[in-house]
Parts: structure tokens; sequence; C-alpha cells
């Protein structure tokens, strides 16, 4: 498949699953995911402005705006320089894009750490790392040149297109089997408005490999069972919640299909736990409600099924035909209807890998998703080398559910690093 990069002269419509983001988007849904890179030196800013100049050079598709049509946004080349800022707000908050020279991610820094934060309509968590990933490289080579410079990296062929590969792979017959039972809702008082607590539990990453492979789960399976049980014991009971926990599951679509596209390309399972009528009251039996339930949904068949169903809702003749304007006033009035379906989300993004020198200058990576007035705590996680850092964003006073997430993992013998940014207590 050849490159197909965006030119100064092209546009392109969104993909199927970006439609959404524009019309919902606002300063309590910002639907924006944030990536990190915590180095071992600090970072120059003048160098880290070149570098991201130097991977848009590379990767196009990052270098738009966006723009209303009369039916639906679109994207366009943006001819203006990206703007590089010290961090000084809370993570995955709203972009404005007037005051971030129309792009659609934004990149900071403080201290040792790089930020980029990255809208959801322009790309998934996927296609994201790898942008996020050139940065990081043409970086350190700014950086280090006469190290780095022994590496081949420059030699490899970056392809990539920006096909709708939701329009390519869903299959018109598929139905979904999504429940539609309403979700429990965290329950709680919340912090100021626009304020983000963010708590990075840093895993040893082998130790949590032999635990979960002791109960014969994956370690995303394993998680899930214990994120779920951490909700349940302190938030759960003490509500006494009758609906089930729903946490959403994204996946990644470009392990079960050929695409090497850089607009969105994923799709979801939705792990339902009726905590009352299956009798989950104990940490062993939600662990095999979960493994269950990912093995009954985790397969290309019932993939399809949910990724088709979305897509039907994007091509349906009668919402294309819907003008703009009163597309986006209807979606805001539905979403706040549509979130109430999930008690919260759990994005592992996997191991992210860097080649050679360049890890040595590398501690670890985060990933962090904007949390929502009904969705108040969301779940990430990536891994680098032997380090997994599990993310909770809330907008919760509490952080009770982090605590025992942390306890439950340490009385299993599971290493832990807490790191936060301070608008809650400390949970060591």
């Amino acid at each position: 498949m050849k490159s197909k990069k965006v030119n100064k002269l092209s546009w392109r419509r969104l993909d199927n699953s970006a439609k959404i983001f524009p019309m919902s988007t606002g300063k309590k849904y910002s639907t924006i995911f944030r990536l990190s890179v915590v180095l071992k030196e600090s970072v120059e800013p003048k160098v880290l402005e070149e570098a991201v100049k130097q991977a848009l050079q590379k990767y196009e598709f990052f270098k738009v705006r966006m723009k209303s049509g009369f039916f639906w946004y679109y994207l366009e080349h943006n001819p203006k320089a990206p703007i590089v800022e010290e961090e000084q707000d809370y993570p995955c908050q709203y972009i404005d894009s007037r005051r971030n020279n129309d792009y659609l991610f934004k990149v900071t820094y403080f201290k040792n750490k790089i930020n980029i934060d990255i809208f959801h309509s322009l790309t998934d968590g996927n296609s994201g790392t790898t942008f996020f990933k050139e940065i990081i490289y043409s970086y350190l080579e700014l950086m280090h040149p006469k190290i780095l410079s022994e590496e081949e990296r420059k030699l490899r062929k970056i392809e990539y297109d920006t096909e709708d590969s939701y329009m390519k792979n869903y299959d018109k017959k598929a139905k979904s089997n999504a429940s539609g039972n309403k979700a429990f809702i965290l329950n709680g008082k919340k912090i100021k408005l626009g304020a983000i607590s963010t708590i990075h539990e840093i895993m040893d990453l082998e130790a949590l490999k032999t635990e979960s492979k002791k109960n014969g789960a994956t370690i995303t399976q394993y998680l899930t069972a214990v994120l779920m049980y951490s909700i349940y014991q302190e938030n759960y009971i003490k509500a006494k919640g009758k609906r089930p926990i729903k946490i959403c599951i994204p996946v990644n679509l470009k392990k079960y299909f050929q695409s090497k596209t850089m607009s969105n390309f994923f799709s979801y399972i939705t792990v339902e736990a009726q905590m009352k009528k299956d009798k989950l009251d104990t940490f062993e039996k939600m662990l095999h409600f979960v493994k269950k339930d990912f093995n009954q949904k985790l397969t290309e068949e019932e993939i399809i099924k949910t990724m088709s169903t979305n897509v039907k809702i994007g091509i349906n003749p009668f919402i294309r035909t819907i003008p703009l304007a009163i597309k986006k006033a209807l979606v805001r009035i539905s979403y706040m209807e549509i979130r109430k379906y999930t008690t919260t989300t759990f994005s592992n993004i996997g191991r992210i890998g860097m080649i050679g020198k360049y890890k040595d200058y590398i501690d670890y990576f985060l990933m962090l998703i904007a949390p929502e007035p009904i969705e108040k705590i969301k779940c990430s996680s990536c891994t680098f080398e032997n380090k997994m850092v599990f993310t909770f964003t809330s907008v919760l006073q509490s952080n009770r559910i982090e605590k025992r997430f942390y306890e439950f993992l340490k009385e299993k013998g599971i290493k832990i690093q807490i790191e936060s940014n301070g608008v809650l207590d400390d949970i060591s």
C-alpha cells in the first residue's frame, strides 16, 4: 500500500469514529488523551520545539486544523508552526485551537517530562503513540547527536495512509449484542471544575506478569478485575449500588485487520458485571467473570459486530443530511445520556518500544484519559521496559478507589511506586 500523506492543498474527512468528538467536546467533555515520557535529564524547550517540527515533516498527517462544513467537520493543512510551552495546567484539558495555532494536539514540558495532549478526532492512542515516539526520537538525536549518530533509525522508511479503515472493514449485516442496561455511576463529591487528580501507580512488570499468570489471566484481565473489586469495595457497597458495574475496554483494531491508517481505528468491549445477580462479592469471583467475559467478547466476530453498529450510525442517510449546527445540538443533548452506560474506562495501550541507545535516556511512559462529569474516573496504562504505569484520572474528592487498588496489588507482593499531581492526598 502506498503512503498517502497530507499535503498543503489537501483536505480529508474525519474517520467514522472521529465524527462525534467535535460535536460533543467542550470544557466538561474534552475528549483528550495524553501521552508523557519521563526522561532522565531536564528538557531543553528550544530543542523540543525543533523536534516537534521535524516530526511533523515526517508525519504531515498531524499538521492539520479542523474546519466546519455544512454537514460535517473536516481537516485541512495547517500552515502555522506548532506551539511548545511549559506545562501550566491540569492534563487532558480542552484544547482551544485559537490559542494553539489551530493544532489538534498540544506539546508541553515540565522539568524532565514531555507531554502531548491529543484531541481524539485527530487520531487514537496507537497512532498517537507512533507520532509521540517520533518527537522523542528527534529530540534525543538533537540533544545527543554524537552518541545517537550510530543508530540507523533515519534509514527506516515511514509509511502510513489516511484511509477510514472503519468503512473498509465493517460488515453491513453484523448486529451488535450490546446490553441496553445503564451502568452504576460512581458516587462522591467532585473537586473544583476544571481540576483533575492524577495518580500514577508504577509497577514492577515481571511481578505483575507472575501474579496474572498464576491466576490464568492476561495483565489486562487481571487489572480489570482489580479495578472492579476496588470500585465494588469503595463505592458500590457504600452507595448500595443496584446497576451493573460496566468497564469499557478500548480495542486496537489493527490487531484484527490489515491497516496502516493513522486515523482512528479502534473499537471496544464492555465488561458488564451484575454484582448481586451473579453474586460477585469476592475478587476471585470477579476475576473468573472478567476472564470469561473477555473470552466471549474479544473475538473477531464480536469486535466486528460492535464496530459495524457504530459505523452504521455514522453513515445513516437521515443523520448524514442533517446540517452540522443541528447535529451538534442534538449530540450535546444526547451525550450526557449516552455516558450513563459506562461506569469507567480502562485503556491499556501496552508496551511502548524504543530502539537502541534511545532507551538509555528514558525512565518511563505515561498515558492519561480525560475524566468526565458522569464517568468520573478513567484509567489507563502503558509499559516501558520493566515498568508498567497504571494511571487514574479523576474529578472525585475521594481517592479511596485508587488506594484500594494500590493496597490490593501491594498485598500480592507487587512493588509499586506512587506519583501524583498533588490534587488529592498521597495514597501510599
